[in-house]
């Protein structure tokens, strides 16, 4: 036993030394999976508040086009927008139609075209604006924001010139109190649910995309360099061959996957210190199955990819194998993010990779459900063995291990 164990580890150690040789996989292995959660929790949100504080900033041109209210105006005039007055086009079917004002809305010659119109019934307008703009739609924004607020005043002063209480006429129906304090859910459980509806998707598609460049090296890329007839000469077995390799590859993909958990917890940590996000109450339990779902997870990805890899004759052709391969992860992963987990039945705890997602997704909220845990594990383990033997099956084939030369 202690020198089988040897000849895995000493082939495991030889995988890993030859992979991360390359100063470009040591930046792949390490920086990106660190850096992955933080730039998309930090980075991202400040350059997005960012942009939208540079858009607030904007000054935007409006031509107003028909009759002129005084209130509004000065609400447009406090939002940054500079308002150039015209006569209202003749001809019109309605305010709505563009007609003349087409090229100079495409050509933004003005941001958005405003018209009012006051007749018997009331105000009437409309906003021309184009929506692949983002100053026009803003500009659009923040008109609609200045009429809304203006038609507030007004249908207030209506009511009461009839003598009658806005607040009471236009809001019968209240919430009593603070809406928050009604939901039962904890803070931590809140953030439980909004980590459960992506977190799984990107660790299943970060394992099994780690897993591919380390997969195709070890096999077909050992095939075409002519080394691995220097492999089969020691004195070990194809299964301790393959143990080896495996555990290489499940080494690498778990170090970038480990880095991804550690730049993802401290993107939560930021967010919960800045009150975006609280910290998910997750049991010690959920977090020990949580972490058994990912490495059963990573040894049937890391065995199945082995197995394709081993069966292409070239780096090229693993690569056109591997790659389609990841679109098995991504649809289920998508899939399984609109599923309702409440009253879930057991089955979809029985499904080739939906069930280690579903079961990611349970334990984050921290449900611990017997039955589907049990479903989940026993099927997950028989699915993790299944790619197994068939990596072993390819790895004894004399025709698939042989290199072409």
């Amino acid at each position: 036993m202690s020198d089988s164990w040897r000849f895995i580890t000493t082939i495991a150690k030889k995988e890993v030394v030859e992979f991360v040789r390359d100063w470009r996989t040591l930046i792949a292995l390490i920086v990106i999976p660190l850096l992955i959660f933080p730039a998309l929790f930090i980075a991202l949100p400040l350059l997005l508040q960012s942009e939208a504080a540079e858009l607030d900033a904007l000054d935007l041109d409006v031509v107003w086009q028909g009759d002129y209210n005084d209130e509004l105006s000065v609400a447009f005039n406090e939002s940054n927008i500079v308002i150039s007055y015209e006569e209202m086009p003749i001809g019109l079917e309605n305010l709505s139609d563009i007609g003349s004002d087409l090229d100079r809305i495409r050509n933004q010659e003005a941001q958005a075209v405003f018209r009012l119109l006051e007749d018997e019934s009331g105000w009437k307008f409309s906003i021309l604006y184009i929506s692949t703009s983002e100053a026009s739609t803003e500009a659009r924004a923040r008109m609609m924001t200045a009429i809304s607020e203006w038609e507030s005043e007004v249908v207030n002063g209506t009511l009461v010139e009839a003598n009658l209480d806005p607040e009471t006429t236009l809001n019968p129906v209240k919430w009593d109190g603070n809406w928050e304090n009604a939901d039962a859910a904890t803070k931590g459980e809140q953030a439980g649910l909004a980590l459960s509806l992506f977190i799984p998707m990107v660790i299943a598609i970060w394992t099994a995309s780690s897993a591919i460049q380390p997969s195709i090296d070890m096999t077909a890329g050992e095939r075409e360099r002519g080394t691995l007839e220097a492999l089969l000469c020691l004195p070990c077995s194809r299964i301790q061959l393959l143990a080896g390799k495996w555990l290489a590859v499940a080494s690498i993909t778990s170090a970038g996957v480990a880095l991804q958990i550690g730049g993802l917890l401290f993107a939560i940590t930021y967010l919960a210190s800045s009150s975006i996000i609280g910290v998910p109450s997750i049991s010690t339990m959920s977090i020990l199955l949580l972490l058994g779902a990912v490495v059963i997870f990573a040894v049937m990805v890391v065995a199945f990819e082995l197995a394709l890899a081993m069966k292409a004759h070239s780096v090229k052709e693993a690569g056109s194998l591997l790659g389609p391969a990841i679109l098995f992860i991504i649809f289920p992963a998508l899939f399984t993010q609109v599923i309702n987990l409440d009253s879930i039945e057991s089955w979809w705890f029985a499904i080739p990779l939906v069930n280690i997602l579903l079961a990611m997704r349970e334990l984050l909220l921290d449900r611990i459900i017997i039955e589907h845990v049990a479903v989940w594990l026993t099927s997950s383990i028989v699915y993790a063995g299944m790619a197994a033997w068939f990596a072993a099956r390819q790895f004894n084939r004399e025709d698939l291990v042989a290199s072409i030369s």
